[in-house]
């Protein structure tokens, strides 16, 4: 039975040493599909997990997604450290090879532009965050009210607490997305591309507070530190608000749907 080809990236040709022992998903050893000046970065994959809803299946599992997204993003990043990359989404895979180079061939026009495009850049990510004081203020009051007098009172004291958190709330939000939208303004100046993504949940990110505004900008490589930090003066200057800067990364965001298969 034939494996099937996990496929990381398209790219434009790079002297396979530079990638000599690397590793991709499951520890398969990467290889290179060619057509004319694109490579397509592939590992085989076991034919349990010969179509993409069988190798979804494992990003299930929390451990499985922490794996594969490590081994994705390990084997992009070392090809974007060569040459000019396009990633493809998570778990994207193809039944051969075959199939591989028949999409560089289809979609040759656009790659190469998109390639073109990528060059000499990359993405950086920022997400402001912002906290809300006094939030258990409210369920610590009436725990303290448990014998049953001044119940109305209590009641009332309670409603207002928990009117005064809602504002409170709203006031910090309002005052977050201001600054969002100022830095974005700024950051943006300085980009040749952003995109903008839902904010995170606090479930999904090691920040405190609650995501507020999250972006990615791309930008010339030579201009990322500038871009950070601008962006990092700015979040100084607005010390009611929480700033997370990653990257540089290979253009992730704006990938769109490139990788169409």
């Amino acid at each position: 039975m034939s494996t099937a080809s996990y496929t990381y990236a398209v790219a434009r040709p790079f002297n396979p040493t530079q990638a000599a022992g690397l590793v991709g998903v499951d520890g398969a050893a990467i290889h290179l599909v060619r057509h004319q000046d694109l490579v397509a970065v592939v590992s085989p994959l076991a034919p349990a997990d010969a179509d993409e809803a069988a190798l979804r299946a494992r990003l299930e599992t929390l451990a499985e997604l922490e794996a594969i997204a490590r081994a994705h993003h390990r084997v992009v990043a070392a090809v974007a450290a060569c040459t000019p990359t396009l990633p493809f989404r998570l778990a994207t895979v193809h039944r051969t090879d075959d199939r591989v180079a028949q999409l560089l061939r289809r979609e040759y026009r656009r790659f190469r532009e998109t390639l073109d495009r990528f060059a000499g850049r990359v993405e950086v990510g920022v997400k402001i965050y912002v906290q809300h004081a006094g939030a258990s203020a409210g369920a610590m009051f009436v725990a303290e009210k448990t014998d049953g007098s001044g119940s109305a009172g209590a009641g009332r004291d309670y409603l207002r607490n928990r009117r005064e958190q809602r504002n409170r709330r709203q006031h910090a939000w309002r005052r977050a997305t201001t600054v969002a939208e100022q830095m974005d303004a700024v950051l943006a100046g300085l980009a040749v591309d952003r995109r903008q993504h839902r904010t995170q949940s606090a479930e999904l990110s090691a920040a405190p507070g609650e995501n507020v505004f999250n972006a990615a900008y791309l930008v010339d490589a030579g201009r990322a530190e500038e871009l950070a930090a601008r962006a990092q003066r700015l979040g100084a200057e607005n010390p009611h608000v929480t700033l997370e800067i990653t990257g540089p990364w290979p253009p992730y965001s704006f990938a769109d749907s490139e990788e169409r298969t």
